[in-house]
């Protein structure tokens, strides 16, 4: 009763808000008391999108510039005049789409293409998947304020960077896709986001959207904020309309129907980001902080490379002033020892994809610093009498882990410049300084490295990432981390995570019932649009290797989140899900004689004319049971007899070459995976035949690899 009349009463205060909406940058009359010459019009095509609300925002921070001439980026300006804001959302709700089009309308993209999009995501990897993988940190200067904004990745195997990032911001704005609603992530991050106090401001998404449902998002958004525990200042957030794509935002729905409309008709929409810029101003608090008489203090959040100076801290200066040559020293988390010393030699501060040099910063500020070249995330930098460390957020533990190890197969050292155990250490210990959600265990004399991560998807971008470095190594199948109950030491904990599908209402059987058998739990069945969307709880271990079968059961049309959830009791044995393979038998090179022969068994991996050797793993059998050996090198027999048929033309089925999730997710226990600059192999763990046989019986527990 309590949860309705709060939800009546939030609808009575949004109803109210909507009366007092602002009016949005018109660009045919009048823009913050300026009026605009005609001879600014610019036509709506691909290459001037954004060039109408661009004019817009410069014309409404004209009115602050007109008494006082606007701080430049690189000064440092009074704290009543930072915002620091952090974006926050799930996959694919278009987070850094928004802070694309927030960049361009303020002019922090000068010298960039207009037409390039996502430029936050810098990496190679982000560029090709079309996701976030790291935090970035970035700003703007609207009405004589400098807006820090750090865009953060939607995916749950990279929480650990929402986790750190939340240090450095006073509030988040929440994108939510006005279709999809709050989904998996949402709630990850924004559990995060409330448990430190900050006041969301929420942004509802591809509004333009025909299947746009504002009422029932805001309604379930209301729902999660009570659900997780939101004080009544939190759950009062302002919500704005926004289609980061086309480049506007809104207060009012019925700016939205206008600006549909005119973009249905193919004329200017006239809209900009201003609202959302005033939203940041108005509701987001300025940093807190003492400047003057403070010593100089700030907490390491993320390292960052540079080519002619090193490694640079980047951080949130929490109190004093630093200036360029100023004596600086590190100390250790946690323990506050003072593990280097040195001077600042650069300060940095981030404009769009630019770096501005800076000559002081103070309390408040988002800076990069150099001249420490050993510091490390969660480090605190100080002058010299700083002797306590500052506190960090811990991040949550990872849940799974893979072994790299020197690849030893028969092919090995053939493509990879880099194939040693210790540079392979040395690499794992270099990503671990950077990527705090990573755990490296592994002493300095052991050949193989265990990586403990969040997922799947965080392990495969790290393996990628190495083998484009040149590495070859293998890498064994991921395994569930557990723990141990402190009061009960014999009770088990697993890992359990909530899985959020939308799929068509005629695949929803098959799903519920292959999450059934893999111990998921559902917990609700909605209609979402035209799609039904469930919602499971389910062992770690039972969505390892899942996500091929969905895609097959679903024809690619359904759409699967998943984050952790919390360490619950162990579900038990899990049914087996994949079959039997076709091991290789000899070395050599595979014909299409011999891979003829052996389609009728099942599917196969390889293609005529490439390398296999023994132990190799070709192809899946399509009936369960023992593995099979086969030997795809096979030739046929030639002899000088003419033969008196035809020989018959041979056909193969093409083969599909492996993604690295996919293979991560299909490889079995006794097996390994092979890692080149250019191929990826499945193989068994043992290669000779009659050791495996010999090992076959003693099989490792499926609960033998534990955190404590």
């Amino acid at each position: 009763m309590k949860s309705a009349l709060r939800v009546a009463g939030r609808r009575m205060v949004r109803t109210a808000r909507t009366s007092r909406q602002r009016q949005l940058a018109g660009f045919s009359t009048v823009c913050a008391g300026r009026t605009l010459p005609v001879s600014m019009l610019v036509p709506r095509t691909a290459a001037s999108i954004h060039t109408t609300a661009q004019l817009a925002i410069q014309a409404q921070a004209a009115g602050s510039e007109s008494d006082s001439k606007a701080a430049d980026l690189g000064d440092m300006i009074p704290m009543e005049r930072i915002r620091n804001v952090g974006i926050i959302a799930h996959v694919d709700h278009g987070k850094t789409t928004l802070v694309d089009c927030l960049l361009k309308q303020s002019g922090a993209l000068s010298g960039t293409t207009m037409q390039e999009t996502r430029v936050m995501d810098s990496n190679a990897l982000e560029k090709e998947r079309g996701i976030t993988i790291l935090s970035k940190v970035t700003s703007l200067m609207y009405k004589d304020h400098r807006i820090n904004i750090v865009d953060t990745p939607g995916h749950a195997d990279f929480g650990g960077e929402v986790e750190r990032i939340l240090s450095m911001v006073d509030s988040v704005v929440l994108v939510v896709d006005a279709s999809e609603g709050p989904m998996a992530q949402t709630k990850f991050v924004l559990t995060k986001a409330l448990a430190r106090g900050l006041h969301p401001l929420v942004v509802l998404n591809k509004i333009d959207r025909p299947t746009s449902r504002p009422d029932e998002v805001d309604s379930e958004l209301l729902e999660l904020f009570l659900a997780l525990g939101a004080s009544d200042e939190q759950t009062s957030y302002d919500m704005l309309f926004a289609s980061a794509k086309e480049g506007w935002c809104s207060r009012s729905l019925d700016d939205v129907a206008a600006y549909s409309d005119a973009a249905a008709k193919g004329q200017p929409t006239n809209g900009s980001m201003v609202p959302l810029l005033d939203a940041i101003l108005d509701r987001v608090p300025p940093p807190r902080g003492q400047r003057e008489g403070a010593p100089f203090s700030m907490l390491v959040t993320q390292l960052e490379a540079n080519s002619y100076l090193g490694k640079c801290a980047l951080g949130r200066v929490a109190s004093g002033t630093v200036s360029v040559g100023d004596r600086i020293r590190v100390l250790a988390p946690g323990s506050g020892e003072v593990t280097e010393e040195g001077k600042v030699t650069k300060l940095f501060l981030r404009s769009g994809v630019h770096q501005i040099e800076m000559a002081q910063a103070g309390a408040g500020d988002l800076v990069a610093v150099s001249g420490v070249p050993s510091v490390g995330v969660n480090s605190t930098i100080g002058s010299p009498e700083v002797s306590q460390p500052l506190e960090f957020v811990p991040v949550d533990p990872p849940t799974i882990s893979v072994t790299f190890s020197v690849n030893d197969s028969p092919l090995a050292g053939r493509e990879g410049s880099l194939l040693t155990s210790s540079m392979i250490r040395d690499r794992l210990l270099r990503e671990a300084e950077t990527n705090v959600a990573l755990q490296i265990v592994g002493g300095s004399k052991s050949e193989s490295m265990e990586v403990r991560g969040r997922g799947e998807l965080q392990l495969s971008v790290l393996i990628e990432t190495m083998r484009r470095e040149g590495f070859e190594l293998s890498v064994t199948p991921p395994r569930v981390l557990f723990k141990r109950d402190p009061e009960n030491k014999q009770r088990v904990l697993e890992p359990y995570e909530e899985i959020t599908i939308d799929v068509d209402h005629a695949a929803s059987g098959i799903v519920i019932e292959k999450l059934t058998k893999r111990k998921g739990e559902l917990k609700s069945f909605t209609d979402v649009a035209d799609k039904a969307r469930l919602v499971f709880h389910i062992p770690t271990r039972g969505l390892l290797g899942y996500a091929s079968e969905f895609k097959n059961d679903t024809h690619g049309t359904g759409v699967m989140n998943h984050s952790f959830l919390h360490y619950g009791e162990h579900a038990g044995v899990l049914e087996k899900s994949r079959k039997s393979s076709m091991v290789c038998m000899s070395a050599g090179t595979a014909t299409s004689y011999a891979l003829n022969l052996m389609e009728p068994r099942g599917r196969l991996f390889v293609r005529n004319g490439d390398s296999v050797y023994p132990g190799m793993i070709v192809g899946e059998l399509s009936k369960d049971g023992n593995d099979l050996e086969v030997n795809p090198t096979k030739a046929k027999q030639l002899t000088n007899i003419r033969a008196a048929g035809k020989d018959e033309t041979i056909r193969l089925t093409p083969v599909k070459p492996w993604a690295l999730e996919e293979i991560i997710a299909y490889v079995n226990p006794d097996e390994a995976i092979e890692i080149t600059p250019s191929q990826i192999r499945l193989r068994k763990q043992i290669l000779d035949p009659l050791k495996r046989k010999q090992f076959s019986r003693k099989r490792v527990g499926d609960a033998d690899c534990f955190i404590d």
